[in-house]
């Protein structure tokens, strides 16, 4: 008997479209979700806005904007402003400061993890005609744990310079080839008490205003622990100083090496702060080259034009103007042209005169000298020589 033939199955057509539509399915889901998290994104932001404004740190922006569909999310911010105010002791206006472009981006799958950069250049104004410009090639930040209260935080600049503004006439103040700045919860630390540890990189860096041994490039890498803050809810920073100095917080100089030159200078110690708000405190410094230093203070400089007595009290408090020109006046007398001569190689008696304060030490395999560098009531004195002045934190 022959075989009955069979009609071919029919094949289900289902199948063929079950991976399309479940992938379609997928799409419109992962869809949905991006649009619902990118309209809670101008809500976290407004609420991080919300909590800096409390700290007297404003930001605004002429226009914003959310893209970066499927995996993450951009946030640019047109025309960006922020206001500062109350931010230093004794600020009697806000701070401005002005720039095109802000783009913050986070991914989908971190959205804790946020990355911004910043478009120059930008510019500072405030009170006393403040008019400052800041230029950079690239800047760009990072942060963790917004928008609740960061774990760590760092900011980055290659090719900053600040210059001061004065009509048409530009003063350059500030520069560096690259600078970076790290903080971070210390490991423990908890939302009551944290303490906070820091790390300051500069490279190529130069304040030719502040001091003048600050105004040849030097690199520096500074590390530090600050204790004492009692939450980190938001508030402006001199009130945040004052809780610091009422708890007995400390900055703690962990390491730090500044080297301009054949200059080489190391330092390590505990700072804090007095109840008016200046920094006191010793770090026990070890320096490298140190007669760079004593040129760039200007002391034989200052023997050579008779030194005045405001000078004097900034440098070597204590020490009296006639003293010090009567004295080598009755030299010239004694020996003529001894005084002058002293006056004209001021330098070697000077770097001879610190030179024996402390003693002596090795520093990288180089002769130094170690010795404290005191701050008292807001006065830095390297030795007994006053070096210079910081302002009052609160």
């Amino acid at each position: 008997m022959s075989e009955i033939a069979r009609p071919p199955r029919k094949q289900k057509l289902w199948r063929l479209f079950l991976m399309p539509v479940l992938v379609l399915i997928a799409a419109l889901a992962w869809s949905a979700f991006w649009v619902y998290a990118a309209s809670q994104v101008y809500a976290n932001v407004d609420a991080w806005r919300a909590r800096e404004a409390q700290s007297g740190r404003v930001f605004d922006c002429g226009s914003r904007s959310v893209s970066g569909f499927p995996f993450r999310f951009e946030v640019a911010c047109n025309d960006a402003s922020v206001t500062l105010v109350s931010q230093t002791a004794g600020a009697a206006a806000p701070v401005t400061v002005r720039l095109g472009n802000i783009l913050v981006v986070a991914q989908v799958y971190d959205p804790k993890l946020l990355i911004a950069e910043f478009a120059a250049p930008a510019t500072i104004s405030g009170p006393d005609q403040l008019s400052l410009t800041a230029n950079w090639s690239k800047a760009r930040s990072s942060v963790v744990g917004l928008p609740a209260i960061p774990q760590r935080a760092a900011i980055v600049f290659d090719d900053p310079a600040v210059e001061g503004t004065n009509g048409q006439v530009a003063t350059p103040l500030a520069r560096a080839r690259h600078l970076e700045l790290h903080g971070r919860l210390a490991d423990g630390s908890t939302e009551q008490n944290p303490v906070i540890e820091a790390a300051l990189q500069i490279a190529g860096g130069s304040l030719r205003e502040l001091h003048p041994l600050l105004a040849e490039p030097f690199d520096a890498d500074v590390r530090a622990r600050l204790s004492g803050l009692q939450d980190l809810s938001p508030k402006p920073w001199p009130q945040r100083f004052r809780e610091i100095q009422a708890a007995g917080g400390r900055v703690e100089i962990v390491q730090s090496r500044i080297q301009q030159g054949d200059l080489i200078a190391v330092a390590a110690g505990t700072l804090g702060l007095n109840g008016g708000g200046h920094l006191e405190g010793e770090l026990q410094m070890t320096v490298a080259g140190i007669e760079k230093a004593v040129a760039a203070l200007g002391i034989e400089k200052m023997l050579e034009e008779g030194i005045p007595q405001t000078t004097l009290d900034r440098v070597v408090p204590g020490v009296k103007s006639g003293d010090v020109s009567n004295l080598l006046g009755a030299l010239d007398k004694a020996i003529p042209g001894f005084g002058k001569a002293l006056r004209q190689n001021a330098t070697i008696g000077v770097t001879a005169g610190i030179s024996a304060l402390g003693k002596e030490a090795v520093l990288e395999g180089r002769k130094a000298r170690a010795f404290p560098l005191r701050f008292v009531d807001g006065a830095v004195f390297l030795g007994p020589l006053r070096a210079g002045e910081v302002p009052p934190l609160f």
